[in-house]
């Protein structure tokens, strides 16, 4: 009889066992969904501010099509990237391309005196800042499952239970914010 209840609370023990396993991975899991969501709105955010900032620009410079077209197709490869390592090579292009659109806009004095332009340029800074937040804290969090999902023992639950690793968000260009310049 003593072996029965030996036997009942090595199984509830494990039942147990396996009840915090799931909901770790399962919480791990929520965690890094929600950094993937922070980093996609502030990559919508910053999607949304590119065309007014090329329409700004364009009105002062509109023989430089060749950029604004790039810009464009930058950001619509970002808009469409469906995971995080086609999201970080869009982002780079379009950093790169971001970068060009201001070595334009340094030509014309009026528009780099525009309030408007100035007004786009510190939102577009600031939702740089942003997503570069958003990407410190989910890769933290898709480090954090990848580890519990690589280790014993929650090895043993999250491959039964469909449980993944994640691709980190990286970036490998240059992610800081174009430098750009107005001394004439």
């Amino acid at each position: 009889m003593l072996w029965l209840w030996i036997a009942l609370g090595v199984a509830a023990l494990l039942v147990v066992l396996v009840v915090v396993g799931y909901n770790r991975l399962v919480r791990l899991r929520n965690e890094a969904d929600t950094g993937w969501a922070n980093i996609d709105v502030q990559l919508q955010r910053r999607g949304d501010l590119i065309p007014n900032l090329v329409e700004t620009v364009r009105g002062y410079a509109a023989h430089e099509r060749g950029v604004f077209e790039e810009v464009t197709r930058a950001r619509t490869a970002l808009q469409l990237a469906g995971t995080p390592a086609a999201a970080g090579e869009a982002n780079d292009v379009l950093t790169v391309a971001i970068g060009r659109l201001f070595a334009v806009a340094e030509a014309y004095p009026e528009l780099r005196a525009s309030e408007n332009f100035l007004r786009l340029q510190d939102e577009l800074t600031d939702t740089e800042d942003k997503i570069s937040a958003a990407r410190r804290y989910y890769n933290a969090t898709v480090m954090h499952f990848n580890t519990a999902v690589q280790s014993v023992p929650w090895l043993l639950l999250a491959r039964p239970f469909g449980f993944r690793e994640r691709e980190f968000f990286s970036a490998d260009g240059d992610t800081a914010p174009p430098d750009v310049s107005f001394a004439s």
